[in-house]
């Protein structure tokens, strides 16, 4: 195995070594710069600063590309790692990414477009141009109507965050069924949450809308009327909205992988609602896209938008965090232009000055987006960013301890802090800490006493009067911070619903099902009308093997709805698809919709698995 490992650094290394050939010595000193000074957070002692591959090996992310900008021209581009691991395919400048919701900031620029051709008004009620389907408005809106300058810049008070995708072989919904959170679609409706114009709220339902928008307005598909309008004039001629994408680029595109390092079920998702998240494209063709618009904000010609829509695209509006399609960054007065995104089992960023004609672009095929900011903090210091740069602090401590797993183990459980919570597990006989979502090593200095790379407080466990644990203190540069309780006994706990239902999906992900059934059953216990609760504590059981509770869960509910237009078989079909594309057992779960005669979706029939 270590000699496969070897022979693959070789290759690899051939290959990028090829690759700078074309570039003059100035350039190849950057990219030396950029690949070996990668540093987290936090740098141990006197430790040198990492390799682009070895952080992607730390994250387990299989490929990388990157395009850098200077002065206003792409510096340099370069792949790195796996395109597909099992075909051997590796990244090239070529590799095609599905970078999820930077296809906003393109789709923006296609409406712009259409202002600026006085075909559409960027302040005028949506429902003027919507043909094909109407927005309903109801009291929510306060009698407001949507315009587009709110829904790109996401202050339109519309509802769903974001969307996962459908698998490339399954029933892909239409748009319209999409906004109205109609099956075969998985996420709710699009609607009103608040007034529109009252504040930010980032919407990817809002962003579903404009597609529409200008499908209705054009009367052409919208992946074939970006690229010819928005696409090939930029330079953007390998990128695509075609979803899936066509069988010529197929062999160009890469493979996801989740954070885990397996692979996303049939290799990609399918994304009906384009301009949301369904943009294939490169590093280097985005570059084309930052510079164009570097270029016009600072007056010069753009090939598609002028300077005045421009601005509206690069500045903040209502005094927010975001423009017409970016987010705006001013750090002391530098001022930079960003979009970052993650679809399943891939995610991206770009940044743009606006002062200068310094960018970067980076895209992973990978669910895990820590190395992305390392990666940018890398560009920034060796092209001297103004204000960017992030010195990565240089923690001095005793020597790191190993403590032994008895010791661990009493450590395991759920920790509340701050009205969130954190935990201690094991997985792959390796125990980490868990916050915000991501699982971390823990350095040891003492029995009790860690600290994280990606978080800064220093924690240390505290005991009762027997020897128990009861939480951990947290502290930073000597400034003490409230501690964090255990949870002893889920069933005496009083937690909101959504707490219940995180916390259970965490124990549910690391295959420990007992304790994601304590929790789940609490919180029905607790909000016995949250059908969402008491599906996870049915689906629970089934991967505890326990049939009869699931079933008779299942049963009770399938009369029921989870929303409007969305039954309890649909979004048990929807959580059947996600455990399969997961690769969790799934046995259960056919024999469990065979009795009760529910369909099993398209695409994930037991065979086919």
């Amino acid at each position: 195995m270590k000699k496969v490992i070897l022979l693959s650094c070789i290759c690899l290394q051939a290959l990028q070594l090829s690759a700078q050939k074309k570039y003059p010595a100035e350039t190849l000193q950057k990219i030396e710069e950029v690949e070996n000074n990668i540093t987290g957070n936090i740098v141990l002692n006197d430790n040198p600063p990492n390799t682009i591959t070895e952080r992607m090996a730390k994250y387990n992310v299989k490929g990388l590309s990157i395009a850098v900008i200077h002065d206003y021209k792409i510096d340099w581009a370069k792949g790195y790692g796996w395109a597909d691991e099992s075909e051997k395919r590796k990244v090239t400048t070529e590799t095609l990414f599905e970078p999820g919701s930077i296809s906003k900031s393109l789709n923006a620029i296609g409406i712009l477009k259409l202002a600026q051709e006085q075909k559409i008004d960027l302040y005028t009620d949506i429902n003027i141009y919507l043909k094909s389907w109407k927005f309903p408005y109801d009291s929510i809106s306060k009698g407001k109507k949507i315009n587009l300058a709110q829904i790109l810049s996401h202050n339109a008070g519309l509802s769903v965050y974001g969307f996962s995708g459908y698998t490339i072989n399954g029933d892909i919904p239409s748009l319209i069924q999409v906004l109205d959170g109609k099956a075969p679609a998985t996420t709710p409706p699009v609607r009103s949450i608040f007034e529109p114009g009252l504040k930010f709220q980032y919407s990817g339902g809002g962003i579903a809308v404009s597609q529409l928008l200008l499908t209705d307005v054009t009367g052409r598909k919208y992946d074939a009327w970006m690229y010819d309008n928005v696409l090939k004039p930029i330079g953007m001629v390998n990128s695509s909205f075609e979803q899936p994408p066509s069988k010529g680029k197929q062999k160009l595109c890469a493979t996801g992988y989740y954070s885990d390092g397996s692979q996303v079920f049939n290799k990609y998702r399918v994304y009906a609602f384009q301009a949301v998240a369904g943009l294939w494209t490169t590093p280097t063709d985005l570059s084309n896209y930052i510079i164009d618009l570097q270029l016009a904000y600072h007056g010069k010609s753009s090939k598609v938008i002028t300077k005045e829509m421009a601005d509206l695209h690069l500045d903040p509006y209502n005094s927010g965090p975001s423009a017409l399609g970016t987010f705006y960054d001013d750090r002391g007065g530098a001022r930079y232009f960003f979009h970052d995104a993650s679809n399943e089992g891939f995610c991206g960023l770009f940044v743009g000055s606006l002062d200068s004609g310094d960018g970067v672009v980076v895209f992973m095929n990978s669910g895990d987006g820590r190395l992305l900011v390392e990666v940018l903090n890398s560009v920034a210091k060796a092209y001297g960013w103004k204000n960017y740069y992030h010195e990565p602090q240089r923690k001095r401590t005793a020597e790191i301890i190993n403590v032994h797993d008895s010791t661990l183990k009493n450590y395991e459980g759920i920790y509340l802090y701050d009205q969130t919570w954190a935990a201690v597990g094991k997985k792959d006989k390796d125990y980490f800490f868990y916050a915000e979502n991501t699982p971390v090593k823990m350095y040891f200095t003492t029995p009790e006493c860690f600290f994280n790379e990606e978080f800064s407080a220093v924690k240390k466990f505290r005991k009762d009067g027997n020897g128990n644990i009861t939480g951990y203190s947290r502290s930073m540069d000597g400034k003490e911070f409230p501690g964090a309780v255990k949870i002893l006994n889920p069933d005496t706990v009083k937690l909101n619903n959504s707490l219940f239902a995180d916390i259970g999906w965490y124990f549910l992900e690391n295959k420990n099902y007992h304790d994601a059934i304590s929790y789940y059953r609490r919180g029905v216990q607790l909000y016995p009308e949250d059908l969402n609760l008491v599906m996870n504590l049915a689906h629970a059981y089934v991967l505890n093997n326990d049939y009869k509770s699931a079933v008779t869960i299942y049963k009770a509910h399938q009369e029921d709805s989870i929303r409007k237009g969305f039954s309890w078989e649909n979004q048990m079909q929807s959580d059947l698809m996600y455990f399969k594309e997961h690769n969790y057992k799934t046995t259960l779960f056919d024999k469990i919709f065979s009795e009760l005669k529910i369909n099993i979706p398209k695409g994930y029939e037991a065979k086919k698995i």
